[in-house]
This record gives structure tokens, C-alpha cells and sequence, in this order.
């Protein structure tokens, strides 16, 4: 093997090093790039509160947590969310002082009306792409649902 040519392991480790430096900022990236194009009437971090909530309702806290925002945050956003009737705070059935946040159909609605906006602008990109693009970020999603697979089993 040439000196110069870096062996099979540091050329992994090389790309591992890429992927982790940039995957979350273009993902991240093309998701504001998409919703700065659609201009939606739900916000970027609107969505992810109501995508949350479709799982199953949520106390605040846990809301504040899984977003990633500080609970003072939260509870204004929950506040914001509640006056469009997007979510609503009922007692838990178990123990009355706890409150939880759920989605209402209004905010299913409102949702799938952002997701509905947001995929046709990024179906439209994708079609003007060549082929081979498409395969390769055919399999670059793939390989991305089995890292989230991977990591959601370590956190259960």
C-alpha cells in the first residue's frame, strides 16, 4: 500500500468524522430552507411540539425536555397553542395535580396541513434532481432510519 494512501480504517473514521460534522446541520438546514419556502401558518418548533403530542399527551416538563426548550418557553408556547385551540390541558386521570397537554383535532389538522405543504415543496426539489442523487439520498434515508432505530433502542 502507497504511504499516502490512507488505509481502509482511517478513510471509515474519516467519513464517520464528516457525516458526524455535518448531517445535523443539513438536515437542519433544508428543513428551515423548506418551511422559509412554504411560509406555513405553523411555525418550525409548533410542529415538533404538535408531532410530539401525537404520540401521546405530554406534561409540560416532558414537553420542555424533548424539544429542547426551558419550560417558561414551553408553557408560552403551550399558551399560544391553546388560544389557535391546536392543544388542550386536561388533569391526569390519576392524580389531579398533574396537567397534561394533548392535541386536538384542530392541531392534527393543522399539522398534517404543515407536513402536506412542506413534503410537496421538498417532492418538487427532489424531482428536479438527477437519478443518481436520488439513489444515493435513497440510501443515505435508509441508513438514517436505522441510526434513529439505533438510538431510540438505547434510550428504551
Amino acid at each position: 500500500m502507497n504511504p499516502r494512501t490512507p488505509s481502509p480504517s482511517a478513510r471509515r473514521a474519516g467519513r464517520v468524522e464528516y457525516v458526524a460534522e455535518h448531517l445535523l446541520a443539513h438536515a437542519a438546514l433544508l428543513t428551515r430552507l423548506l418551511v422559509r419556502e412554504v411560509r406555513p401558518d405553523v411555525s418550525r418548533t409548533e410542529a415538533g411540539v404538535l408531532r410530539t403530542l401525537t404520540d401521546a399527551p405530554r406534561r409540560i416538563t416532558e414537553l420542555a425536555e424533548l424539544e429542547g426548550l426551558a419550560q417558561p418557553t414551553m408553557t408560552l408556547l403551550i399558551q399560544r397553542l391553546e388560544q389557535r385551540r391546536w392543544v388542550e390541558r386536561t388533569r391526569h386521570p390519576d392524580d389531579g395535580r398533574v396537567v397534561l397537554v394533548s392535541l386536538t383535532d384542530a392541531g392534527r389538522r393543522a399539522l398534517e396541513g404543515f407536513r402536506t405543504e412542506v413534503l410537496a415543496a421538498l417532492r418538487d426539489h427532489l424531482d428536479a434532481m438527477p437519478d443518481e442523487e436520488i439513489a444515493e439520498l435513497e440510501a443515505a434515508t435508509e441508513a438514517l432510519g436505522s441510526l434513529v432505530d439505533t438510538l431510540q433502542r438505547g434510550a428504551a
